[in-house]
């Protein structure tokens, strides 16, 4: 079949010769169709394999609706051989996936990435690789990550499995960064994701809060019993504003007792810059009773069973004996964790201290971001404006 078709911009007439798709079963079950190619200057058979469905119901299914759509697309002048010249649509998405992949690691073996962020990549993608393989049909073509792919796995994450809006929006986020990637990379030409919007903080309902005063005092009476160790963790975090990752990156060698210190070097900080933090007398002396400094300097301040040692532990290690003990012994709410401690502390010093000082302590980029934490109860009217009349 020969299509005949002028553009109106031009007085260049283009023929574009194709032939409809079929679908061929046998050993390889494929649709096939024929199209010109201009660079070698004669028809070329094209072949789209569908032995992926197992069911042969699924597949002659699957076959007749990409059919439609090919014939859609051969109508109004697609050919597939333009087409790889500038995009890669009929690469399948294990491969696009495999691609990101190795983009994802050289970004952390340059540093660019942080370590956690480059594990949270690389579990969103193999989310939805797992996804994919789970449903009745499974796309196979990069092209088919379209709007309705999108749809789909953002129900499924949020419907299906029932998590919260702030973890749907956790995913449609790399999803776009995913998409810009597709683009970027040629293997699609627009990103599917901006059809999306986020849900918001006002679907993001804040689980955390300050803990009470008599709870935190319980909280000490029960630790100086039972762990001390994982006292020291907690006033580490209540008054030193070091993030739980952090925590479990520090070592002997980077705590001053000379300068009152702790050390935050920038391959361990969130921000990625060097930081020192004040090292408050009443954690110092905990480290001190604890016998800390005995240990060797290139041990970790919090290893196994908080105390210090050569094995790094993940910040996990922290929540679970705040869920599992904790929670579970001092019977406090879901909406006091571990990371509580830190707003309680900030909270707290925000009442006896500057706000600058406690903007530097707990490293915040702006002291926006520190009023935050900043009670009701100090939020007072200025004196100097309270008799102030003009003349209106």
């Amino acid at each position: 079949m020969f299509k005949k078709e002028t553009s109106p911009n031009s007085d260049i007439e283009s023929v574009i010769s194709f032939t409809y798709p079929k679908l061929y079963t046998g050993k390889e079950w494929y649709v096939g169709f024929y199209a010109f190619d201009p660079v070698r200057g004669k028809m070329r058979r094209k072949r789209i394999k569908i032995n992926f469905i197992e069911k042969v119901a699924d597949r002659r299914k699957y076959a007749q609706g990409l059919m439609r759509r090919l014939i859609v697309k051969l109508d109004n002048g697609w050919n597939p051989w333009i087409e790889a010249e500038s995009s890669k649509a009929y690469h399948t998405i294990n491969e696009a996936i495999d691609h990101y992949k190795r983009y994802i690691d050289k970004l952390y073996a340059d540093n660019i990435l942080r370590r956690d962020t480059h594990i949270s990549y690389i579990s969103y993608a193999n989310n939805i690789d797992v996804w994919n393989k789970s449903i009745q049909v499974a796309y196979t073509y990069i092209y088919q990550f379209d709007r309705t792919f999108v749809q789909k796995f953002l129900e499924h994450i949020y419907i299906e499995r029932d998590n919260s809006a702030q973890t749907r929006d956790n995913y449609l986020r790399w999803m776009r960064m995913f998409s810009s990637f597709l683009v970027e990379h040629g293997y699609l030409k627009t990103r599917p994701t901006d059809a999306f919007r986020m849900l918001g903080k006002r679907a993001i309902k804040k689980k955390r809060t300050v803990i009470a005063e008599n709870d935190m005092i319980r909280l000490r009476d029960y630790l100086l019993k039972t762990n001390k160790h994982y006292l020291l963790a907690c006033y580490v975090l209540h008054y030193c504003f070091i993030r739980p990752k952090e925590m479990s990156k520090i070592q002997l060698k980077h705590i001053s007792i000379k300068n009152q210190s702790i050390f935050i070097p920038d391959t361990n900080s969130k921000n990625k810059k060097d930081a020192v933090v004040t090292l408050s007398a009443k954690v110092l002396h905990l480290m001190i009773e604890l016998d800390v400094f005995s240990s060797d300097q290139e041990c970790y301040l919090f290893s196994t069973n908080f105390k210090p040692g050569l094995k790094k532990r993940a910040d996990k290690m922290f929540r679970d004996y705040w869920l599992l003990n904790i929670r579970k012994e001092l019977k406090f709410p879901d909406s006091y964790k571990f990371y509580s401690l830190k707003d309680t502390g900030i909270t707290n010093m925000l009442k006896t201290h500057d706000r600058i000082t406690v903007r530097d302590q707990a490293r915040h980029a702006s002291i926006l971001e520190t009023d935050k934490y900043t009670p009701h109860d100090l939020m007072l009217a200025n004196d100097l404006i309270k008799n102030y009349a003009g003349v209106l």
